[in-house]
């Protein structure tokens, strides 16, 4: 008999070690090193024996790029559009995607839906490990989806859940969630290090030999990061995070990583009784929606992924009793914003050292591209003189150290989406000035940041 030998997994960066040791060699991160069980050849046999799909335990074989068909790549709706968008078009066959969220956000919703969607033409499977199947059937029942034809098995053992997919043969399969899955050759429990990698291995084997879509749930930490080692999502060819503000019905879902289409790609969603549905104009969701202009905001307009989208950046000053005021961003890298404030007050010559400055995107999205700066510091300007922007007013660009305006990419396709929901006023860097005139925008083109502030004067 073969004796089990053991190895230790880093929980942050995937890297293993012989032995134990305080820090990991990878990362360089205490504490972090796990121990899992190894299996031996003669049990990776039988595991491929137990398996019974193609290719399970078969031989490698060295091929030249050259003499490799390629075919075309071959994609299948959803059925829900915002998903197809994050997913780059389409479900691609053979594609494994892990979707992460905070518990209750609408992560076994949005796949259920998916799968009744697609069944007349895409038969699929959804295979749970949390809930009963009645349960499941009870929200597809909520949910208002057609039970006839949609087929659930609760399993959580990886080595059951093979042949059970051999014999059904679906072409979509949904695991919810990789985090209560096991395989029995290892001792450790379910939710591991070592079993989750293990369980998303042999499911991303599969995935790739039978060309069967799959969709891993995935479970987060406190610190929004997916729960199990990190090489989870190095396995996969894409990851999404569903996000959300507590309190708020909307639904945001980003891609991080896609091997089939852009990264950082939106999709938005509401929840409802009836389950989540698109939300067909995102832009409006990030806007105020106030008739009345307000001191203190600036609408810009964001990409995300291919998609501009009209977003509200709002800002409030207001005298500060501390000796060191407040800089508070929410939305927005905090550091960026004080280096916006010296910049502003070194090529401006207006200075907010005695002032509190609260910064915030509406709507709870992230902004992480640079076009953001001219519209906080135009809402940062509004809110200290106490004086609304002109409306409908829209601003982007990226403000050097040296007080320039450097272009962002795709103006003309943000000015465009701009005008599409009726702003009649742009200020943008010269470099972005558009070739031709959008219907009735009045484009203001600026080469420096004090230029800028004084066309809000």
């Amino acid at each position: 008999m073969t004796r089990q030998k053991s190895a230790y997994v880093c929980t942050q960066c995937g890297a293993t070690a012989s032995k134990w040791q305080g820090q990991c060699p990878g990362c360089e991160q205490w504490n972090t090193l796990t121990e899992y069980a190894l299996e031996s050849a003669a049990e990776g046999k039988a595991r491929g024996a137990r398996g019974g799909y193609a290719g399970a335990g078969g031989a490698a074989k060295v091929t030249r790029l050259a003499d490799v068909t390629r075919g075309e790549e071959v994609r299948q709706s959803t059925g829900i559009g915002e998903l197809d968008r994050v997913l780059g078009g389409g479900l691609v066959e053979g594609s494994v995607v892990l979707i992460g969220g905070d518990p209750g956000i609408g992560k076994s919703t949005l796949l259920l839906q998916a799968v009744a969607a697609m069944e007349p033409r895409l038969p699929g499977l959804y295979v749970t490990g949390e809930e009963s199947l009645g349960q499941v059937s009870a929200r597809a029942a909520r949910l208002g989806l057609a039970l006839g034809d949609l087929r659930c098995l609760t399993e959580t053992c990886v080595e059951r859940i093979l042949p059970q997919l051999v014999r059904e043969k679906p072409r979509l399969v949904v695991i919810d969630s990789i985090q209560t899955m096991y395989s029995e050759p290892l001792a450790a429990a379910p939710g591991s290090v070592s079993q989750v990698r293990e369980s998303a291995a042999k499911l991303v084997r599969f995935a790739k030999e039978t060309g069967t879509a799959v969709f891993l749930v995935g479970h987060v930490t406190k610190e929004g990061g997916i729960a199990g080692p990190r090489v989870l999502e190095h396995m996969v060819d894409a990851v999404l995070y569903f996000e959300g503000e507590s309190g708020s019905r909307f639904r945001v879902l980003r891609a991080f990583k896609n091997r089939f289409g852009a990264v950082n790609e939106l999709g938005v969603f509401a929840m409802g009784d009836a389950g989540l549905r698109e939300v067909p104009n995102p832009s409006a969701i990030f806007l105020s929606g106030s008739s009345e202009p307000q001191p203190g905001s600036c609408v810009m307009v964001t990409r995300e992924g291919t998609r501009p989208l009209l977003v509200e950046v709002q800002a409030l000053v207001d005298q500060s009793p501390l000796a060191n005021p407040r800089r508070v961003a929410l939305g927005l890298e905090q550091n960026r914003v004080a280096m916006l404030l010296a910049v502003m007050h070194r090529h401006g010559g207006i200075g907010v050292y005695d002032q509190d400055v609260y910064v915030n995107i509406v709507g709870g999205i992230r902004i992480q591209e640079t076009a953001a700066d001219l519209p906080v510091l135009l809402a940062i300007l509004s809110s200290l003189r106490g004086r609304p922007l002109e409306l409908p007013t829209v601003a982007f660009g990226e403000v050097g150290l040296s007080g320039e305006l450097r272009p962002v990419p795709n103006g003309e396709e943000r000015l465009r989406e701009a005008a599409t929901h009726g702003f009649r006023r742009a200020i943008v860097p010269r470099a972005n000035a558009p070739k031709k005139r959008f219907g009735e925008m009045d484009v203001i083109a600026v080469e420096r940041l004090v230029d800028a502030l004084e066309a809000t004067s």
